[in-house]
């Protein structure tokens, strides 16, 4: 895993093979940050990674300069390869680690008492977690955005969410799919 572009670009970490976490491949995911800095201006943003795993999207947020990483992984072991990640980044600088805070907990039950909105929010949850398609909706019904606001949803092929209100496009990049939401309703909703 390697952090694409910022101030930690090229930094590598070894996924222990153990891991049963799917972390976004370089590929995807530098092609998905592309596409949101078209949206979103990361340079003090405050952001929310749903489903960390590895913590590859935080740490890639963290890089590229937003001011707050709100990272949420159930998996003890995984939560603890964040920390870990996150000590050897900021091990020989002055930057304070209170930029990232990693969470451990079930997503579900985080969102259900989340009182802070953020500028992204990014969910990368299984492909095969039933709950899923709930996900666009609790994040709007919550009001976990700010105006302007963007959701990003990772989702396997067979999930369609064009008809949700607040769905803007949906990019695709090998097995991998991206469903990207606004705080802006479509025309004509």
């Amino acid at each position: 895993m390697r952090i694409i572009t910022g101030k930690y670009k090229g930094r590598h970490f070894d996924i222990p093979r153990s891991f049963k976490a799917r972390p976004t491949t370089d590929f995807a995911k530098e092609n998905i940050f592309n596409v949101l800095v078209q949206y979103v201006d990361f340079d003090g943003a405050s952001a929310l990674d749903l489903f960390s795993g590895t913590g590859s999207i935080s740490l890639e947020l963290l890089s590229r300069g937003c001011s707050q990483v709100v990272s949420v992984e159930l998996d003890r072991d995984h939560h603890r390869f964040i920390q870990d990640c996150v000590k050897k980044l900021t091990a020989n600088s002055q930057e304070p680690t209170a930029n990232i805070i990693p969470i451990r907990g079930d997503v579900f039950r985080f969102l259900k008492s989340c009182k802070q909105q953020y500028d992204l929010i990014f969910a990368d949850p299984p492909y095969a977690l039933k709950e899923l398609t709930t996900l666009p909706d609790i994040i709007f019904d919550k009001q976990l955005l700010k105006e302007d606001g963007i959701f990003v949803l990772e989702h396997g092929k067979d999930h369609d969410f064009s008809e949700h209100p607040h769905f803007q496009e949906h990019r695709q990049y090998g097995s991998v799919n991206f469903s990207i939401f606004t705080t802006a309703e479509k025309p004509g909703e």
